[in-house]
C-alpha cells in the first residue's frame, strides 16, 4: 500500500511487477546519461568559444550520432518488448475470477466455483475499524490461492472503469460489453490495496479493490464458508 509523500512505486507482491520496477530503474539510468551528455554538449556550445572546422562539418561524426540513438534505442526494445509478452501470457491459472464493474462498486464471480460470486463495497468511515485504510477498505475481499496463477477476466456494465492493483503489476481497463483478462501469481501472503482507475462517474474515487492472498488450506476454508452461508 502506498504511504505518505512516498515517490517510488509499492513494494514488488508478484514477479512481474518485480521485472516492471526492474525496466523501471534500466530506463532511468539510460535516461539519466543521455541528460548529462546532453547537458554537456549545450554547456559546451554556450560557454566554450572553441570551435573545429572539421567538427562542424564531419560526415563521421553525424554517422556515430546516427547509429548510437538507434543502437540505444535496440537496448530499451528487446527487454520492453520481452515484458510486454510477459504481461499477455497466461500460463495454465488455477482460478478463474470474473470481475464486473459498476457506478461505483465491484463484482466478483469466481467460476470455478458454483454460488461463490458477491458484490465489493468500499467500507464508509462511520463503519471502518480501527487500523484500517481509509477509502481503501470493502466489505468483501478478494481471497485468492498464494503461489497459484490467477486469471482474472475483466468487464464492465456501465461505463469505462479500470482494475489496477500497483504491487501486483496489475491494470486493466473494464469495458462494456468487452471481456479483458489479466492474471498475477502473488508468492507471498498479504493484503494488497488497489482502486480503480479510469475516471468513471462522481464516486469514481470510492472504488477500491482488496486482495487477499493466503495459504491453500486457508482459502478452501474460505470458500467452503462462503458457499455454506
Amino acid at each position: 500500500m502506498a504511504t505518505w509523500l512516498q515517490l517510488g512505486f509499492q513494494d514488488a507482491s508478484s514477479p512481474l511487477m518485480e521485472e516492471l520496477i526492474y525496466f523501471h530503474d534500466y530506463i532511468l539510468i539510460v535516461l539519466v546519461l543521455i541528460t548529462v551528455v546532453v547537458f554537456y554538449g549545450l554547456f559546451s556550445l554556450l560557454f566554450i568559444s572553441f570551435t573545429d572546422r572539421f567538427f562542424l562539418e564531419s560526415q563521421g561524426l553525424e554517422t556515430v550520432w546516427t547509429i548510437v540513438p538507434a543502437i540505444i534505442l535496440v537496448f530499451i526494445a528487446f527487454p520492453s518488448l520481452q515484458l510486454l509478452y510477459l504481461i499477455d501470457e497466461i500460463n495454465d491459472p488455477c482460478l478463474t475470477i470474473k470481475v464486473i464493474g459498476h457506478q461505483w462498486y465491484w463484482s466478483y464471480e469466481y467460476t470455478d466455483y458454483c454460488d461463490l460470486d458477491f458484490d465489493s463495497y468500499m467500507v464508509s468511515l462511520a463503519d471502518l475499524s480501527v487500523g484500517l485504510p481509509r477509502l481503501l477498505e470493502v466489505d468483501n475481499r478478494v481471497v485468492v490461492p498464494v503461489q497459484n496463477s490467477i486469471r482474472v477476466l475483466i468487464s464492465s456494465s456501465d461505463v469505462l472503469h479500470s482494475w489496477a492493483v500497483p504491487s501486483l503489476g496489475v491494470k486493466m481497463d473494464a469495458v462494456p460489453g468487452r471481456l479483458n483478462q489479466v492474471t498475477f501469481l502473488s508468492p507471498r501472503s498479504g493484503i494488497f490495496y488497489g482502486q480503480c482507475s479510469e475516471i468513471c462517474g462522481a464516486n469514481h474515487s470510492f472504488m477500491p479493490i482488496v486482495i487477499e492472498s493466503v495459504p491453500f488450506s486457508i482459502f478452501e476454508e474460505w470458500v467452503f464458508n462462503f458457499v455454506e452461508s
